[in-house]
Parts: structure tokens; C-alpha cells; sequence
């Protein structure tokens, strides 16, 4: 018991409101009725205890297991600010429904920051002594066990819909909808059915991926992304423009053939959103469901073309890399830069990859140098002002400032690793506590064993996280020896008449160019300054391909 000596008027209260599906038929345009009725019992229950009401939180829409919802994590925010001092709900449920985790806020987290915590349905507060406070924990399990349950057969019902052939997804593919006179069945969509057509017509026709993304753009045919109006991957830069991905997403989907492909993914748990991929062993397949957009000779057609058109990178990647190669970087869209070989011409050239893939739609900027000239003009600002600090340099310095730095990076680590520690503490605290009411006989055997596991797979990933901040503390530290012998290395190959690729990849850590060619030179250990200057087009009266012309063999 705690602060048994406020009254009512010094609690601060807050309401929390959760519901745990959307309801599809909202009367309301941003409330629920079922959040409303909440609101009246929570509003009505405050006032006539002469509490003062300080704020509502609602998660509409939001699973019991999931305890990162918006609302609860603003009342846990106000309760670490001290804004409120009392959180009242309609029933346990609403708090959530994963026993572990709200027993946790119920019994340690409430308590810890002087919480008073009511739940009308149940009795229960927190505040008095009362034998209706007792029946929580019971409680608390039964809706954790009721969520276990309801996943499974929910997941056994949708697996026999899919195996008798109904569509059970949220949103149909692009070029599909529900059937109105059958939820489960698809049906062409007459908007965006003739796009799917014309894409496999054009490359069947032996039109790229690329230029069927290009004609697509030209034309403002509507994204899959933007017909169904979903979220948009933040890489993206251009979102509402057709990309190759999205063609060859359409060109691979075997749905458009009329067989319904589902069970592709599922979730680990049903306490958790993160989904994996399954095995196509266990996909569910159902041939023949719907009306195809395209005949299953063409599908399989035109991805025999793309197996036939997959090139052979072996000869590519066995070559020797030239000097720069794997340090130059775009600026604007922080990718790395191709260094190409051009056979025609017989030359080599640098370009962004991401521009010169899709120049259309202009997805970032040209970055094209012919490659010689531009290895020319580095290699120049790095003997100019590089040679003379290397040979200048004092090693003793030089560690002491990095071994500065590495101490304030290494403390950091050690306050991550400390915070691990503290949190691994509690959670073997917990299962000592639940060993003893084991052998008290206060649960039994095999809740003993269902809430253990849990929390050993938590102390499993503590332990992990710690054992890659020790990690990477020990590669912190061996910086400080490896410097002395990097230096040295350096220094070694500075004599060398000609430049090696050891040097570069020794010395620089990236050479970033951005589009209006100005040129960045970063040095790994900032043992230099960054070196910055502008390319400039040199010896135009010389083949403009670089050593190697067009017309020079």
C-alpha cells in the first residue's frame, strides 16, 4: 500500500481507452462506438468520485499483446513527467492482454512511480486493501490465455478459407477486387485490369522492364501503391512513379494467371507484428480461382525471358578493381558510385548507379567522369596534401588522440552494457520470485514453465546485446595498437613511385562527390582534415574518353 493519505480530489487522473479491432462501420468519423460507451463509463465513474480528470488516451484499433500503441506509450510519458497520478480503466483487458506484460505494469511499474491504478469491471484498486484485488492476476492470465486462443482459431478458420480457395487478404493485387456478391472471390478491376494486360503484352513483346516503367510514367498510369492508396517505402524518392521492382513484381505473380497464392507469410507469434517468409512448401495454392489477366503460356513466357536475360557477373567480378573503386559515393542519394567499363568506346567511366538505371524519372543526379581523369586529379590533392603531413607525423600524438577518442566512445559502450545489466537483474529477480511460488505451490508446473521460458528468451537477448557491445568495445580498443602499424604502412607505400590500391584503402576511408562535382576526400581516423575540391575538365583537346580513346587502340 502506498500514499493511503490523499483524498480524492488529489488525484490527477487519467482515462485509458482502448478497442482491440477497427470497427469497419464507424458511425463516428474519429471515435468508435464501442470507445465512446468507454469514454461515458470512465467519465461518469471519475466524477463521481470527485477525481480531476487531467487527460484521455485512446488506442482504437490496437491488439491487447502489442504494448507499443500510441496511447498508452503518451500516459506512460505523462507518468514519468509526474501528470498524472491515477490511471483508471473500464476493465483489465483494456490494459492489455499479454499477462506477462501487464502484470508488470499492474504490480511493479504502478507501484514504482506512485500509480494508483483502478479497473472498474473487475473491483480492483490499487489503493485499497480489498479481496477483489486478489482475483487480478487470475484475471490477467485468462485474457492472455483467451488472445492465445482466439489466434489460433482464427489463423485455423482463414487457412480453410484459403484451402477452399477464398481470398482472405486485406487488399486484392493491383488489377483485382472483391467480388460484391462474394467477399472471397476476385474479380478483374476495370481500372486497373487493362494495365496488368498491356504490361504482359509489352513484354512479351520484348520490351524491358525499364522502358515499361518509362511508358507507364509518361502516360500518369496510377502506382499499385497509389491505387490502393498504402504507405510508401521512405527510400523511395519519387513515390508516385512505376520502377522496375514494381513491373517485375506484376511480370512474377503468379495470381494473374488465375491461381490464388496465399499464405506466404505468417507472424511469429501472435504477440508480435514481425512477420517471416515462409517456405514455398507451405504456401497455400488454389489453380484456377478467378479470371486470369493473362494466359499461363505467356506467364511462363515472359519469365523465361527473364531467367534468359540474367547475365553472367562472373568475368566482371574476378577482374582487377581499379584504384578507386569501392570508395567513391554519391552525395545526394549516399549509394555508391559504378565504375564501369564501356567496351564499345573501350574506356572506363564512374556514374551513379541509381540515376543511370532510370534517367527518366531523374531519381537522383548524373555523377558521369570518365574514370582516368578523375583518378588523376585525387591522386594529385592527396600528394599534395597528404605526403607531407604523413611524414611529419608524430605517432605519439597521433595515439594519444585516439586513444581520447576511443575512451569516450568505449564509455559510452560501457553505459549501454551497464543499463543490460541492471535490466538482467530484475528479470532473474522475477524468475527467482516465480521459482519460489513453484515450490510454494503458489502456480503450478506448467505456468511455472510458460512464464520461465519467457523471460529466459529475454535474458537470452540481454545477453546477446551485451556480448556485441563487449564485441565491439574490443574492436574499439584495437585501434590503438593497429595505428602504429597503419602509419607505418602508409609511410612504406608513399615512397612507391606509383600510388597502390593497398594505399587508398589504408589511408582514405570514402570519396564523396556530389552533383555539382565538388569532390570530398575523407580520411579514415580523421588523422587528416577532409580534403575538398572541384573536378575540373582538363586536356579537352585529348580524347575526352580518357587515355584509352575511342579512337585509340
Amino acid at each position: 500500500m502506498y500514499n493511503t493519505y490523499l483524498m480524492a480530489n488529489d488525484f490527477n487522473v487519467g482515462i485509458y481507452i482502448r478497442l482491440s479491432q477497427e470497427d469497419k462501420d464507424k458511425k463516428y468519423e474519429s471515435d468508435s462506438e464501442s470507445v465512446i460507451n468507454q469514454k461515458e463509463l470512465l467519465r461518469g465513474y471519475v466524477k463521481n468520485n470527485n477525481f480531476n480528470l487531467v487527460k484521455e488516451y485512446v488506442d482504437d484499433g490496437y491488439s491487447g499483446t502489442d504494448f507499443e500503441r500510441p496511447g498508452f506509450q503518451r500516459m506512460l510519458e505523462d507518468i514519468n513527467n509526474k501528470k498524472i497520478n491515477c490511471v483508471i480503466v473500464k476493465d483489465l483487458s483494456r490494459l492489455g492482454r499479454d499477462h506477462v506484460m501487464t502484470g508488470y505494469y499492474i504490480e511493479t511499474f504502478f507501484p514504482e512511480n506512485n500509480i494508483r491504478f483502478i479497473s472498474i469491471l473487475e473491483s480492483y484498486d490499487s489503493f485499497k486493501n480489498q479481496a477483489s484485488n486478489d482475483s487480478s492476476t487470475f484475471i490477467i492470465a485468462c485474457n492472455d490465455y483467451y488472445s492465445k486462443q482466439n489466434s489460433i482459431k482464427i489463423r485455423n478458420v482463414l487457412n480453410e478459407k484459403r484451402k477452399n480457395g477464398k481470398f482472405v487478404g486485406s487488399l486484392p493485387c493491383f488489377g483485382y477486387m472483391r467480388d460484391p456478391l462474394d467477399k472471397g472471390h476476385l474479380i478483374p478491376n476495370p481500372d486497373t485490369a487493362p494495365i496488368v494486360k498491356k504490361i504482359f503484352k509489352w513484354r512479351a513483346d520484348g520490351i524491358g522492364p525499364t522502358e515499361i516503367a518509362n511508358r507507364l510514367n509518361k502516360a500518369n498510369v496510377i502506382t499499385p501503391s497509389g491505387y490502393k492508396k498504402t504507405n510508401y517505402s521512405s527510400r523511395l524518392i519519387d513515390r508516385d512513379n512505376w520502377n522496375i521492382s514494381t513491373v517485375k513484381k506484376i511480370l512474377t505473380n503468379r495470381v494473374y494467371t488465375g491461381d490464388l497464392v496465399q499464405h506466404t507469410q505468417t507472424k511469429v507469434s501472435y504477440k508480435s507484428k514481425k512477420k517471416i517468409t515462409l517456405d514455398e512448401k507451405l504456401w497455400i495454392i488454389v489453380e484456377n480461382t478467378h479470371e486470369p489477366l493473362v494466359d499461363k503460356d505467356t506467364f511462363e513466357y515472359v519469365n523465361t525471358l527473364r531467367k534468359r536475360n540474367t547475365r553472367n557477373y562472373e568475368i566482371k567480378t574476378n577482374r582487377e578493381k581499379r584504384l578507386l573503386e569501392g570508395k567513391l559515393f554519391c552525395k545526394e542519394c549516399k549509394n555508391r558510385l559504378t565504375v564501369l567499363y564501356r567496351k564499345k568506346q573501350d574506356y572506363w567511366s564512374v556514374n551513379c548507379n541509381r540515376y543511370s538505371r532510370d534517367p527518366v524519372r531523374g531519381r537522383c543526379y548524373s555523377h558521369f567522369y570518365p574514370y582516368n581523369y578523375l583518378e588523376e586529379q585525387v591522386l594529385e590533392q592527396i600528394n599534395k596534401y597528404i605526403s607531407k603531413l604523413i611524414k611529419e607525423l608524430n605517432i605519439k600524438e597521433l595515439n594519444d588522440e585516439v586513444v581520447k577518442n576511443i575512451h569516450k566512445e568505449t564509455t559510452n559502450i560501457d553505459k549501454i552494457v551497464k543499463e543490460l545489466q541492471i535490466e538482467k537483474e530484475k528479470i532473474t529477480g522475477r524468475l527467482k520470485t516465480l521459482y519460489n511460488d513453484r515450490c510454494d505451490g503458489v502456480i503450478s508446473a506448467d505456468t511455472y514453465k510458460e512464464l520461465a521460458s519467457e523471460f529466459e528468451q529475454k535474458l537470452k537477448q540481454i545477453n546477446e546485446k551485451i556480448e556485441d557491445q563487449n564485441i565491439k568495445k574490443y574492436k574499439i580498443k584495437n585501434k590503438a595498437n593497429i595505428l602504429p602499424d597503419y602509419t607505418k604502412k602508409i609511410k612504406k607505400l608513399l615512397d612507391l613511385n606509383k600510388p597502390k590500391k593497398k594505399l587508398i584503402d589504408t589511408l582514405v576511408d570514402k570519396i564523396v562527390i556530389d552533383k555539382d562535382r565538388n569532390i570530398t576526400i575523407c580520411f579514415k581516423y580523421d588523422i587528416v582534415p577532409e580534403v575538398t575540391f572541384k573536378y575540373e575538365n582538363r586536356n579537352l583537346a585529348r580524347n575526352p574518353y580518357g587515355r584509352k580513346g575511342k579512337n585509340n587502340s
